[in-house]
């Protein structure tokens, strides 16, 4: 009778004996999509390796096995996790709609998509998040705030070779990742130009109401409007900004005090959130015409200040355009296609009364 194989003891390595072994490990870490530091802790079963990825490192051993047996090797289905804010944010709506739409194409592409939300107010728990994905993912898509602690776990998460990519604001990362997302700089500046066209001669304060200081996105957009401001509009000047924690009825209270407090306001800039609460304030207020406002994202919120007169313009962004930008690069990372341009440039678009679609 056969002898049966004795069972493999649980913590050998994977590595089969050396005479067998054709495959080297920077073959294995292309084909799995992970570092060869990653590969390495795989086959000798060391610590700190998921079994998701202990999975695919498997299985690319087994599909180069294949390939240089002479058997054709079966595509690997890529996983992309794309991880979006909690809450009822319309742009993050809007982002969750053309993901559903883009699926069919993504699995057309060997790609399949999972959508997870974080808390991106709280970085601890949003950093706690982005670990717990480790190696779950070939790539992963984030907006989240850009904190040290966020930086930390996407980083880790980078070296062992997961594609990141960034949407809305950059991470300051030590490991490659990718950004799709405006030029917040020139949204800014954007916006400043258009503030100063719309208050025209008037000499005056103009306001300013950010969702938070500690928003990247946001502090750019900031630091774009002041400096175009100062520079071809000195007969405007803006005040300290206000900052709302992207909460309606704390924007609606801010802008009540700030125009209560000055009688000369002109402008008004909002670099992020609270859109509600401040359109709330200048109709309760009847600033609507005197006040020039200019903010970001159209809503249901802001497309309505447009249509009453409280909102003059509205600097907005594709959340198509940014979802198609981020999953091509996510692509050709996988695919180890090197994209000409990093990515395409997103479109700052302009929305007034008279352009509303």
């Amino acid at each position: 009778m056969a002898r049966e194989p004795a069972p493999r003891d649980a913590g050998a390595s994977l590595l089969p004996p050396r005479h067998d072994h054709r495959a080297r490990l920077n073959d294995v870490a292309r084909e799995a999509g992970v570092s060869l530091a990653t590969v390495d802790r795989a086959l000798h079963r060391r610590p700190g390796v998921s079994a998701h990825t202990l999975l695919r490192v498997q299985q690319a051993l087994h599909r180069l096995g294949q390939s240089q047996a002479g058997t054709p090797a079966r595509p690997r289905e890529s996983l992309v996790g794309f991880v979006l804010p909690a809450g009822d944010d319309d742009f993050v709506r809007a982002l969750r709609h053309e993901l559903t739409a883009l699926t069919p194409w993504l699995n057309e592409q060997g790609a399949r998509i999972d959508i997870r939300t974080a808390d991106t107010r709280a970085p601890a728990a949003a950093a706690a998040a982005v670990r717990r994905l480790r190696g779950q993912y070939d790539a992963l898509v984030l907006m989240l705030q850009d904190h040290p602690l966020v930086r930390d776990a996407v980083d880790r998460m980078a070296a062992d070779g997961t594609c990141v990519v960034t949407l809305a604001a950059p991470l300051a990362t030590r490991q490659r990742t990718h950004f799709v997302g405006l030029d917040n700089l020139a949204a800014g500046r954007t916006a400043a130009s258009l503030l100063g066209r719309f208050c025209g001669e008037r000499a005056g304060q103009v306001g300013i109401v950010m969702g938070s200081r500690d928003l990247k996105d946001q502090a750019e957009r900031l630091q774009g409007f002041r400096g175009l401001l100062a520079a071809q509009h000195p007969h405007l000047v803006a005040l300290e900004p206000l900052a709302c924690q992207e909460r309606d009825p704390l924007a609606q209270a801010e802008v009540t005090q700030l125009l209560d407090a000055h009688p000369n306001l002109v402008g008004l800039y909002s670099a992020g959130g609270g859109n509600r609460g401040i359109h709330a304030a200048l109709k309760t207020a009847g600033a609507a015409g005197r006040v020039a406002w200019v903010c970001h994202e159209l809503s249901g919120d802001t497309r309505a200040a447009l249509l009453d007169g409280c909102a003059s313009a509205v600097l907005g962004q594709s959340a198509a355009q940014e979802v198609r930008a981020a999953c091509r690069l996510v692509l050709n990372q996988l695919s180890r296609q090197m994209p000409t341009l990093d990515v395409e440039p997103i479109r700052i678009e302009i929305y007034l009364k008279d352009n509303l679609p």
